[in-house]
């Protein structure tokens, strides 16, 4: 799948809005961009290191701050892959619900 790097082309952060507003989803770590498309109600998965900041609270896959988010956390300090799998399992399965949203 190409990917296209537009970071080159943005001049301020309401360029950064622009483009998330036109994104089914966005993956981040815990970055500016993640709380933008957060507070922009867009669908985001945070992908949470294993002892997050404390807004993240613990033990839970969604965040009180933003309704459209879901976390995704390390089980495992600095262990990554579990994270990765399962992201890529729930990527696949919303890929699903947007291509059917399209076909119909």
């Amino acid at each position: 799948m190409p990917i296209t790097n537009l970071a080159a082309e943005f001049k301020d952060f309401a360029d950064t809005a622009a483009v998330i507003e036109n994104l089914d989803l966005v993956v981040s770590v815990d970055t500016a961009v993640l709380h933008l498309a957060g507070t922009m109600a867009k669908p985001v998965w945070a992908l949470l290191p294993f002892a997050p900041d404390w807004r993240w609270m613990l033990g839970r896959q969604d965040s009180p701050w933003y309704p459209t988010m879901r976390l995704f956390r390390q089980k495992i300090p600095w262990q990554w892959g579990d994270v990765f799998q399962r992201v890529a399992e729930d990527l696949k399965i919303f890929a699903g619900k947007q291509h059917l949203r399209g076909a119909g």
